[in-house]
């Protein structure tokens, strides 16, 4: 008789769960069949477990053990946000080691692919496979604009009661206008045990470390010699479009994918594109 619990690929059905180190709480969900490798996903600015797209995290898990977590201070994490990126790899390292995970594949979007990148830096041989989305490098030229460009796109959605990520990932032509919808609607799936919103000076505390990110001496992306995956939209407005290019210049190897007519989220605007395109090469 086969007594081994159903695999669940469902992040709707994901149960939240808690890991406590020195002190701190770290929130997160898995999902897919466990062993081997995990692939470990970095979320955004602001971003909790909830604002993971489950078109894009769900086929990965059909064949991958995946983890999503809440930033320190963010969603059901305890402790006070970090100040700076590399804080924030900092307590990535801890919560994925502690785990007891000495070997991970990274999977980011915007401000996670930030912290990947000093993760790497930091422990270069932890990360086996990377995925870099809707991000850029250290220093990366006008990286430190997304601070105005977030508040204005906050204000602008505030106005016509909208989510603010349908500006700010986006385009505001028709295409981009229901993809924003339809991505904000997947996001509703999960109907219980939701996180709660990220605070208002978390948010900020978040946004004046990318500006410092943005502002840094760039940090020496030539050690990176993991498989790497890049991607984004052609008219990303938060993190330029050129950054990705930047990156892919920058890494070594490095595999770069440019989705047309479309913004900071053109990975979830392709999301049937792209999720198999990363779930292939994170199976490699």
């Amino acid at each position: 008789m086969n007594t081994e619990e159903p695999v669940n690929t469902s992040y709707a059905k994901a149960p939240n769960q808690t890991l406590t180190i020195g002190g701190t709480s770290f929130a997160y969900r898995e999902l897919g069949p466990r062993g081997g490798v995990p692939v470990v996903f970095l979320v955004h600015l602001a971003g909790t477990l909830d604002n993971w797209d489950p078109r894009i995290i769900e086929p990965i898990a059909r064949n991958r053990h995946v983890i999503a977590f809440d930033n320190v201070g963010v969603g059901g994490s305890s402790g006070a946000v970090p100040r700076t990126i590399e804080e924030a790899a900092d307590d990535a390292y801890r919560f994925v080691t502690a785990l007891g995970f000495t070997t991970i594949d990274v999977f980011s979007f915007s401000m996670g692919g930030m912290i990947a990148q000093d993760l790497v830096v930091k422990h270069p041989g932890l990360v086996r496979k990377l995925v870099l989305t809707g991000t850029g490098p250290r220093g990366g030229k006008d990286m430190d604009k997304v601070v105005g460009v977030t508040y204005y796109d906050t204000l602008r959605a505030a106005l016509t009661r909208s989510d603010p990520k349908e500006f700010l990932f986006f385009n505001r032509d028709a295409v981009g206008k229901r993809a924003g919808k339809e991505f904000i609607a997947r996001l509703r799936e999960r109907t219980v045990d939701r996180d709660a919103p990220m605070h208002l000076k978390g948010f900020q505390t978040q946004l004046r470390a990318i500006q410092r990110f943005g502002r840094s001496a760039p940090s020496d992306l030539s050690v990176f010699t993991m498989p790497t995956l890049i991607a984004n939209g052609d008219n990303d407005r938060m993190v330029p479009s050129v950054l990705s290019h930047d990156l892919h210049r920058r890494i070594p190897g490095s595999e770069l994918i440019i989705y047309p007519n479309s913004g900071h989220g053109g990975i979830f605007q392709y999301h049937a594109d792209f999720a198999p395109v990363a779930a292939e090469f994170l199976g490699r």
